[in-house]
């Protein structure tokens, strides 16, 4: 039973990329997930979650440029980064648990308020 986000890389300031958050060993249609970031030096930030039913939201620092959906068919949540800047690299995790409360505020508050499942990172990094 594991998370595992993948699709991190080297960007150009601008660029774009798509991470993914994939379960194995359970269905993540019965979860809430986040995505967390954090860089070297900072505390874990929020970034973003979903709700079981698609509802979003979005931390400051990234809304208007992420976007955050799932596909329950394929067992995966994606976090579509756009016009992403040098201030956007760090490792970023992805987070389910069942209940949304636990999940949206662990975002809001950067903060594990004791999520289920938590998956290896995935490294992004935007730089010239």
């Amino acid at each position: 039973v594991q998370l595992q986000a993948s699709g991190g890389g080297l960007v150009q300031p601008g660029g774009s990329l798509r991470l993914s958050c994939a379960a194995s060993g359970f269905t993540l249609d019965r979860y809430h997930i986040g995505w967390f970031r954090q860089a070297p030096g900072k505390e874990r930030e929020g970034v973003s979650c979903i709700s079981k039913n698609g509802d979003t939201y979005y931390g400051d620092s990234v809304k208007g440029r992420f976007t955050i959906s799932r596909d329950n068919a394929k067992n995966t949540v994606y976090l579509q980064m756009n016009s992403l800047n040098p201030e956007d690299t760090a490792v970023y995790y992805c987070a389910a648990d069942r209940v949304l409360s636990t999940v949206l505020a662990g975002v809001i508050h950067s903060k594990d308020y004791g999520m289920d499942y938590w998956g290896k990172g995935t490294q992004v990094t935007v730089s010239s």
